[in-house]
């Protein structure tokens, strides 16, 4: 945020510079994850939304072009390839005109503000949602390919620890929810809130360190390993907040007091195989299937034995019905999500790592027979980010409609 302000909130200039710092620091930036972050996305006038988008797809071409499009054309040889745009938005902002928008900006994630799956607690809060609105968006952006991140938080005014552990069983059990990625932010009072006029009145208690920490033990304890947990914490500088969670680290806080108890998170994110690569441990196949939002989820990876390691995942989903607004999709199914991990490998070389083994390329083959034995499908289609589009295509996908589609026929 402190950059962005320095900066003008230039969006050319922000990631220029941050594409220098991370060489700096000797970091790959062939492959960029774009996360546009702060304030309600779908709010902004659309011209301004290009606008923005297309200077961060000049950025990284470091080059200017007449339009969006060119600028995205551009960039799929570009040294600097975008291969995945997320926002961050309400659920009641999202419609089958938003996504397609969203598309053409080249998003691939969402990220919605849910806080808490109670209808009372979430009117409590002024946020002016409910469940069926959180539901409702879940699936047009599944339907649609998007990864769905949920913002959950704990320790609002009005609930309590059996209801936010509650919540969270609610969101990975309930067929209408289930998001791929989370963020859980446990709330804390900054002065000048309008809560912190609440908590100086006695009317609010936060939970203590002790609390907080037992709590998350028991929500991570039983996540399912389809799930990413992106975060523990908001990144909020301790000397604003006046009451809450002060615990910086509290990921690994959580984490080392797990391990005490013998006690394991299967989150994707707890399992990502990063430094522990060891190019001669067995791999194995593994694949969950789940229903959610009027849909069939298949759940690819590649992992080792004891499913601790993880090297690779794909996320398959067919709906029921297709949106009308993307026609592309009609009886098709579509790969929402594909990630190796381990060690960045720059896209022209053959180093050993795990994104080199070609495991990528066994999963999406993978997800095309399951398309076409299991669900009678002859087309698959990708929610490409648009740095990714060359891979596609060297496996036989072409572009249509924003997507990269595959007869299998």
């Amino acid at each position: 945020m402190e950059r962005a302000k320095k900066l003008k909130y230039d969006p050319y200039l922000q990631l220029k510079k941050r594409v220098e710092m991370l060489k700096i620091e000797g970091h790959l930036t062939d492959k960029i994850e774009l996360r546009i972050v702060g304030g309600t996305w779908s709010f902004y006038p659309k011209k301004y939304q290009n606008w923005f988008i297309k200077r961060c797809f000049d950025a990284a071409n470091e080059k200017g072009s007449k339009n969006l499009k060119e600028a995205q054309k551009k960039n799929e040889k570009a040294e600097n390839r975008i291969v995945g745009i997320s926002i961050e938005t309400r659920p009641d902002f999202i419609n089958e005109e938003e996504i397609k928008n969203l598309r053409e900006l080249g998003v691939t994630m969402v990220e919605m503000g849910v806080q808490i799956v109670f209808d009372d607690i979430l009117k409590e809060n002024g946020t002016g949602l409910n469940q069926e609105e959180i539901a409702r968006a879940t699936k047009l952006l599944k339907d649609a390919g998007f990864k769905v991140l949920y913002h959950l938080m704990l320790n609002l005014p009005g609930s309590i620890l059996k209801k936010d552990l509650s919540s969270f069983k609610i969101v990975f059990s309930d067929e209408r929810l289930k998001p791929d990625w989370i963020k859980i932010y446990p709330v804390v009072v900054a002065k000048g809130s309008q809560l912190f006029k609440i908590w100086k009145s006695g009317k609010y208690k936060p939970y203590s360190e002790k609390e907080l920490i037992e709590l998350l033990i028991k929500i991570k304890k039983d996540l399912p390993y389809w799930v990413r947990v992106a975060r523990v914490l908001r990144d909020i500088p301790v000397t604003r907040i006046e009451a809450g969670c002060r615990v910086s680290n509290l990921r690994e806080v959580v984490k080392r007091e797990m391990k005490k108890r013998n006690l394991f998170c299967k989150c994707i994110r707890c399992r990502e195989v990063r430094e522990k690569y060891d190019p001669k441990e067995k791999v194995y196949q593994f694949r969950e299937d789940y229903d959610t939002s009027s849909g069939k989820e298949v759940f690819l990876t590649f992992e080792n034995k004891k499913r601790v390691k993880l090297y690779s995942l794909l996320r398959l989903r067919v709906s029921e019905n297709s949106l009308p607004l993307i026609p592309v999709l009609k009886k098709s199914a579509i790969i929402r999500e594909i990630q190796t991990y381990g060690e960045q490998v720059p896209i022209a070389t053959k180093k050993l790592a795990p994104q080199h083994r070609g495991l990528g390329k066994k999963l999406i083959k993978g997800a095309e027979k399951i398309t076409k034995n299991e669900f009678g499908l002859n087309k698959i289609a990708v929610i490409s980010g648009v740095g990714t589009r060359e891979y596609f295509r060297k496996l036989g996908y072409k572009l249509k409609e924003t997507y990269m589609v595959k007869s299998l026929k």
